[in-house]
C-alpha cells in the first residue's frame, strides 16, 4: 500500500516539474517576440526541472530580475528627449542671434554718419566761439589802454574830475565863470546835454541867492582807446540859498553819471553826458 502511493506521489511531482519546465521555455520565446531583451534561461530551467523544489524557486525568481532590468533600460533611455529638445532650442537661438548681426550693420552706417556730422557741427562751432571770444578778448585788451597805461590813466582821471567840478558849479554872483569853463572843456553834443542841465539852476539863481558847490568824490575810468575814454564819475553837490524865505538853506546830494572824454589840443575834453536816466 505505501509503494503504490510513493510512486503515485512520485509521478505528480515528475507531471509538475515537466508543466513547470514547459512553461519556463514559453516564457522566454515570447519575451524575445516582444523585443525585450531578456536572459536565455531555458537551460536552467531544464535543470531545474529535473531536480528539486529549490531549483523550481530559482526559475521563478528570473523573470522577477529580467522585468528590473527592462524598468531601469526603460528609464535610462527616456531621459535622452529633452537633450535633443534643448539642442533644438540652441541651433534656434543661434540663429536667431546670426540673424540679428546680420541685421546691425545696416543702421550702424547711417548712426556713424549722423554722429561724424555732429561731431564737426560741434566741432566748428566751439572752434568758431572759441576765436570769436579770443578776439575779442585781445581786441578789448589791446585796444584798453586803462588796463596797462597808469600814466594815462591818472591824467583822465584829473583832468576830467577837475572840468566836472568847473562847470556843474555855480554862483549867481559870478555867473560868467561857470559860462568860460563850459566853453572851454565841453565838446559835441556834451554842450546841449549841459545847456539843458544847467537851465534850472540858472533861472532860479538870481531869485533865490543860489550857489551850487559840485565836488567830484571818485572817478573810474572804464576805457582808454587811443584819443578817447570814458569815466565814471561820483559827485558830491551841495545847494546854498541865501535869500530869505523858506527856501533859505543849505541842501546835500549825491550824484552818478559817466562821461565819454575826448583828448583835443592837448587836453581831455567832456564828449557826452549819461545820467542813466
Amino acid at each position: 500500500m505505501s509503494t503504490t502511493r510513493h510512486l503515485i506521489n512520485r509521478q505528480r511531482r515528475l507531471a509538475a516539474a515537466s508543466a513547470a519546465a514547459t512553461e519556463r521555455t514559453v516564457r522566454p520565446a515570447r519575451d524575445r517576440t516582444d523585443g525585450t531583451d531578456r536572459p536565455d534561461r531555458t537551460a536552467a530551467g531544464a535543470g531545474s526541472g529535473t531536480g528539486s523544489g529549490t531549483g523550481s524557486g530559482t526559475a521563478e525568481r528570473a523573470p522577477g530580475r529580467s522585468g528590473r532590468t527592462a524598468t531601469v533600460t526603460a528609464t535610462a533611455v527616456r531621459p535622452r528627449r529633452p537633450a535633443a529638445r534643448t539642442e533644438t532650442a540652441g541651433k534656434d537661438e543661434a540663429a536667431q542671434r546670426r540673424t540679428a548681426s546680420l541685421r546691425l550693420p545696416a543702421r550702424f552706417p547711417l548712426t556713424i554718419a549722423v554722429l561724424a556730422l555732429l561731431t564737426v557741427l560741434l566741432g566748428g562751432f566751439a572752434a568758431w566761439a572759441a576765436g570769436k571770444a579770443s578776439a575779442l578778448h585781445d581786441g578789448s585788451a589791446t585796444s584798453n589802454t586803462a588796463l596797462t597805461d597808469n600814466a594815462r590813466t591818472a591824467e583822465v582821471k584829473g583832468q576830467i574830475a577837475q572840468d566836472v567840478n568847473s562847470v556843474f558849479s555855480y554862483d549867481y554872483t559870478d555867473t560868467a565863470r561857470t559860462d568860460t569853463a563850459a566853453k572851454k572843456v565841453l565838446t559835441g553834443k556834451a554842450v546841449q546835454q549841459y545847456a539843458t542841465m544847467i537851465a534850472q539852476v540858472k533861472a532860479a539863481a538870481p531869485k533865490q541867492k543860489l550857489v551850487l558847490t559840485t565836488t567830484v568824490t571818485d572817478t573810474g575810468v572804464e576805457m582808454i582807446s587811443g584819443d578817447r575814454a570814458r569815466v565814471l564819475v561820483y559827485a558830491d553837490q551841495a545847494n546854498t540859498s541865501t535869500a530869505k524865505g523858506a527856501n533859505a538853506g543849505s541842501a546835500y546830494s549825491a550824484a552818478m553819471f559817466a562821461v565819454d572824454a575826448v583828448r583835443q589840443a592837448g587836453s581831455w575834453k567832456i564828449a557826452s553826458i549819461d545820467t542813466f536816466s
